[in-house]
């Protein structure tokens, strides 16, 4: 990983030989807010940037897509301006930041900033609004600070890509890791460098120290080895032993912030440390969770999900033999609306978790309700938005999920719509689904558009913001505690897990109806009737599973039931002897066993073995196109989003990005290959379990 040098970045504006402007790179205190106390601790900075310097002309971008930044550029070369080197100003929004820079490098430009933009805060302005803290709008030195790492690549330590990092591990040179410098700008710097840009300056970025003379005239692009360091970090984990030793359900939230971290990550770590709480209560009342709940502080999740990420890779093997699922908290708390993302298996029991517990501050309605809020900001010069605009999230983690929801309302499909949204990537459950194949979840409270502006990653991210706007009184941190308390116990305490292959089976045919649309806007000509037939015979093999899941409780309840009668020295026998069976392993114990007993026991024990490895069959070993540590073929962050998620990945982007039928053929091949093989899995253990 790396660190900034104190003092050492810098945004100067020259015209010839004179500074015409030194950009101040700063969070200044604001009373009434202790964040800014804090302002010069961090500066504003890029984790995993590239160390250098870089001069040349502006190009302002938009949002650096790699569209706009060719668009701009174009532009720029017909008025005669030679773009080479160029500095990309863009804005932050729609996509993650590492892969603007990421298509600035490829582009050709030699530095990239990034900003705050004003029109990202959809009217939420001063004025009409104050500024914080005196108001909802943003303080206009507001920074965002964040890793550029491209994520969509892999996460984790850059160095070590698919091994766990340690002290002594083989290095190699980080392939997810920008190579040209970045730096963060608020809006204020933002607007002073674009109204100096139009008049033909040339834009100096320093990124580390260091001088150096050159001829008058020479544009100079001067690099500086990285701070680059080897440095140790810390997860912390607890368990709570269940009665089944080998199913496991891990609960996860990062720790690590880039400055005051009100919001990303504390809201979340709160909390879990309520639901840890609330499970101490229980385990004083003499409860004991028939499966083992494990709870995990991640570290250094800010850089790129590096906690989580080296963690899974070192234990892989463990976590596919007994994980059965991961839920997962970030941010619990920064706006009015609530959202769930989930693999589909696990969406009913998110959202039915969500449907029990009470709204936070209206006591008529439920959490799941909370989908649908906004904030109390609507009023705009001239109009009022409608309640369907000011619902609509801004928070740029999120605001994929509206496009997908118009999708599916505007494409009606046999599929339950659940309201839940698919996971792409940007915190720690990533290396459970993506890599290892692990049903996920993870949710919070996120901003709309009229929602008090939330300063994501910077020292206004404080507590001050938090209770003035975030959440006054904490009833939503609250909230997501007993969403997330109640889902793990549910995840933990029932006999057959809750994971539903059923509705998975459904989404993946709106998967493929979602990529049929994109194949006729691309006019592929293309045959999807082989992977249709094998998604059907998944939906039969799956609901053949939900009948055998029925039958296989009712028979081991039954059988329990007819214990009642026998002597309390048997019972205890056979307890040590059921343990044995459910994983625990107690003193052997001599006892004659049910025949029906041991065949019912052993009957859930198997089809909780399909339901927890289910996603673990869509995990190719090659991994997907360019981007190898990515292995779930039905999930995916698209490569050019970062956050948002992209189904059916590899064939999607053979349409979207290559404009390849032949690979087009290839994806749909290996989806065909993997599907198939999860209908065998269900269909033979099915089986199985009948002839017991």
């Amino acid at each position: 990983m790396n660190e900034p040098v104190k003092g050492g970045q810098s945004v100067e504006v020259w015209e010839g030989d004179a500074l015409l402007w030194s950009a101040p790179l700063e969070e200044i205190p604001l009373p009434g807010d202790a964040g800014g106390e804090y302002a010069e601790s961090v500066g504003p900075w890029h984790g995993l940037s590239k160390n250098g310097s870089a001069s040349g002309p502006l190009v302002y971008a938009g949002y650096g897509t790699p569209r706009e930044l060719a668009s701009a550029l174009s532009a720029l070369q017909a008025k005669g301006v030679d773009t080479e080197d160029c500095i990309a100003l863009v804005q932050y929004g729609k996509l993650f930041r590492g892969l603007k820079v990421k298509a600035a490098e490829e582009a050709g430009c030699s530095a990239c900033l990034i900003y705050s933009d004003p029109v990202d805060d959809n009217g939420v302005l001063s004025p009409p609004y104050e500024e914080y803290p005196a108001g909802p709008a943003r303080a206009p030195t507001a920074i965002q600070r964040g890793s550029v790492q491209y994520l969509s690549v892999y996460p984790g330590d850059p160095t070590t890509p698919g091994q766990p990092a340690y002290p002594n591990s083989t290095r190699l040179d980080g392939g997810n890791i920008p190579g040209i410098p970045s730096l963060p700008l608020s809006m204020a710097n933002a607007e002073k460098l674009k109204l100096l840009a139009k008049k033909g300056a040339v834009v100096k970025v320093v990124n580390k120290g260091g001088s150096r003379s050159f001829p008058e005239g020479m544009m100079l692009i001067q690099k500086h080895l990285v701070n680059d360091h080897v440095m140790p970090i810390w997860n912390a984990m607890a368990a709570i032993p269940g009665h089944i030793a080998d199913e496991v359900v891990v609960i996860g939230n990062h720790r690590d912030a880039w400055v005051m971290g009100a919001a990303d990550p504390t809201s979340g770590g709160a909390t879990v440390h309520e639901i840890v709480e609330g499970f101490s209560v229980l385990l004083k009342k003499g409860w004991k969770p028939l499966r083992t709940i494990l709870f995990a502080s991640w570290d250094a999740e800010e850089y790129g999900l590096i906690g989580s990420t080296e963690w899974g890779e070192d234990f892989a093997s463990w976590i596919e033999e007994h994980v059965v699922a991961y839920l997962n908290v970030d941010v619990a708390a920064s706006g009015s609306r609530f959202h769930i993302g989930a693999s589909p298996s696990l969406a009913h029991l998110a959202r039915s978790s969500a449907e029990r517990v009470p709204h936070p501050t209206d006591p008529g309605r439920s959490l799941w309700d909370a989908t649908k809020d906004s904030g109390i900001y609507t009023a705009r010069p001239g109009f009022v938005l409608s309640p369907e605009e000011a619902g609509m999230f801004r928070d740029e983690r999120l605001s994929w999920v509206d496009e997908e929801h118009s999708l599916r309302t505007s494409m009606p499909s046999s599929a339950e719509y659940t309201a839940v949204s698919a996971l792409g990537s940007g915190s720690d459950y990533t290396v459970f689904l993506q890599h290892i194949g692990v049903a996920s979840t993870d949710g919070g409270f996120g901003a709309t558009v009229s929602d008090p502006v939330y300063h994501y990653h910077s020292v206004y991210d404080s507590v001050g913001w938090m209770e003035r706007f975030g959440d006054p009184g904490y009833h939503r941190h609250a909230a997501v505690a007993k969403y997330l308390g109640l889902t793990a116990l549910r995840m933990s305490d029932t006999i057959i897990l809750p994971i539903n292959t059923t509705q998975y089976a459904a989404e993946i045919s709106w998967y493929l109806q979602k990529v049929e649309a994109i194949a006729v806007a691309q006019s592929f000509e293309f045959d999807f009737s082989a992977l249709r037939e094998s998604i059907s015979s998944l939906q039969t093999a799956s609901v053949a599973l939900d009948n055998e899941k029925v039958t296989a409780e009712s028979e081991l309840l039954k059988e329990l039931k007819k214990l009642k009668h026998r002597p309390h020295a048997c019972l205890a026998k056979l307890g040590n002897f059921l343990k044995r069976l459910l994983g625990m392993h107690p003193e052997p114990a001599q006892v004659r066993v049910p025949k029906a007993l041991l065949k019912a026991v052993k009957r859930v024990r198997r089809v909780n073995k399909q339901l927890s490895s289910f996603e673990r069959a869509f995990i190719s070993p090659e991994g997907l196109r360019h981007r190898e540590w990515y292995k779930n073929v039905l999930v995916a962050p698209g490569l050019w989003l970062g956050y948002g998620a992209t189904t059916f990945p590899g064939l999607t982007e053979a349409f979207t990005i290559e404009h390849d039928s032949e690979l087009a053929k290839s994806e749909a091949a290996r989806l065909v290959l993997l599907i198939n093989g999860a209908v065998e899995r269900l269909e033979v253990k099915a089986a199985g379990c009948h002839s017991a």
